[in-house]
C-alpha cells in the first residue's frame, strides 16, 4: 500500500482492476471501478461488507448521470441545483450498473463530491467509481488518510491523501417520490446536506425513512453502524460522571475523569468535523466506556445524533 497525492498513479490502478481510497468533501472512500464486478468484489471483501448492503457510485458530471441512471427533467433540474455537494440521490438503474452495486434493489445511489482532488481524479477516468467509506464494516468512518491507513493497512493499493475532509460527516441519501405538484423527498440516510438547507433550496415536503435492517435501500440504513471498540452510552442529565469518560458539545461540562468536547462553542459544523477523530482517538486511548451528551436535534446535529445512535447499538 502507498501513500500519496499523484492522481495518475491512482487512475491507472483504478484503470487497472486495482482499489484506491480517495478523499471527498464528506469522508474517504475506497473507490473501485463500478463497472468491474471483480474490483467491485475485491472492495466488499476489504471491507467485509455484507452483499445485501449497496454502494453509492461517484460521478464527475451531472450529464454522466443519465449513463447509468434514469431520472425525469424535473427531477435532473433539481439535482442539477443541488450538487456537486453531499447529497446522494436514489435513481432507477440502468443495465449497465451491476445488480452487485445495489444488492439487487432496481436504485442506484448516485453522488457528484465536490472535493477537488477526488473531483480531478473521476474527471480523468472513463468509468464511475463505487466508492463506499474506505474503513472495515460497521467501524467509524475515515476522515484523513491516517485514519485509512491505521484501518486497512496494507489491504489497500493507494491512497491518495487529499488532506483532512472538510464536512467529515457522509452524505445525505434521498430519493423522488411522485411527479409534478405532487413531487418530494424521502430521506434514507441523514448527512452533511441538511434537512433545512434540502427544505430551503427545493421546496419540496421531506419524509424520512432512515433505518431497514434486512434489506436496505441505501447505505447507512442499518440500526447498528459507525461504532468504535468503546462502548458508547447516552448522557443522562444530573447524571454524576466524575468516575466517566464524557463526550461532551458546548460549555459547562460536569467533573469527570476524561473529556472530549465536540464543540465548546457549540458550532455543529465543528462538532461534525470531529466525531469520527475522536471516536477513534477513544480506541486509540484504549477506553472501554464513554457517556455522550447528544446534541440539538436540528441542523447538523440531527446527523451527528444519527451516527451516535447508531454506534450506540
Amino acid at each position: 500500500m502507498k501513500l500519496g497525492t499523484d492522481i495518475e498513479v491512482a487512475a491507472d490502478i483504478l484503470s487497472k482492476g486495482g482499489v484506491v481510497a480517495i478523499p471527498t468533501e464528506t469522508v474517504y472512500g475506497l473507490a473501485a471501478n463500478a463497472f468491474d464486478t471483480d474490483a467491485i468484489l475485491r472492495v466488499f471483501e476489504i471491507k467485509n461488507r455484507p452483499h445485501f448492503d449497496p454502494l453509492i457510485v461517484h460521478l464527475p458530471n451531472i450529464s454522466s448521470i443519465l449513463e447509468i441512471a434514469e431520472c425525469t427533467s424535473e427531477e435532473y433540474a433539481i439535482i442539477t441545483k443541488l450538487t456537486p455537494g453531499p447529497l446522494t440521490f436514489l435513481l432507477k438503474k440502468k443495465d449497465v450498473i451491476h445488480d452487485i452495486v445495489t444488492a439487487g434493489s432496481p436504485l442506484v445511489a448516485i453522488r457528484i463530491p465536490a472535493h477537488p482532488l477526488g473531483h480531478e481524479l473521476l474527471s480523468k477516468l472513463p468509468f464511475p467509481l463505487v466508492a463506499p467509506s474506505a474503513n472495515p464494516f460497521g467501524y467509524v468512518s475515515p476522515s484523513r488518510a491516517s485514519h485509512v491507513q491505521e484501518s486497512l493497512g496494507n489491504q489497500v493499493d493507494y491512497i491518495l491523501d487529499g488532506g483532512e475532509c472538510e464536512l467529515g460527516i457522509e452524505s445525505t441519501i434521498v430519493s423522488f417520490v411522485g411527479s409534478g405538484e405532487n413531487l418530494s423527498l424521502k430521506v434514507h440516510r441523514l448527512g452533511s446536506f441538511t434537512l433545512e438547507t434540502l427544505k430551503a433550496q427545493t421546496g419540496l415536503s421531506i419524509t424520512m425513512q432512515l433505518s431497514n435492517n434486512s434489506n436496505p435501500q441505501a447505505p447507512g440504513m442499518l440500526d447498528k453502524h459507525y461504532s468504535p471498540g468503546c462502548k458508547l452510552l447516552a448522557y443522562k442529565v444530573g447524571q454524576d460522571p466524575s468516575n466517566e469518560t464524557l463526550i461532551w458539545f458546548g460549555k459547562n461540562p460536569p467533573p469527570c475523569r476524561h473529556l472530549f468536547n465536540l464543540s465548546e462553542s457549540e458550532n455543529l459544523e465543528e462538532a461534525a468535523k470531529n466525531l469520527f477523530e475522536l471516536l477513534r482517538k477513544l480506541d486509540r486511548l484504549s477506553i472501554q466506556k464513554a457517556y455522550v451528551k447528544m446534541l440539538p436535534e436540528e441542523g447538523l446535529g440531527r446527523a451527528i445524533n444519527d451516527r451516535l445512535g447508531r454506534a450506540m447499538a
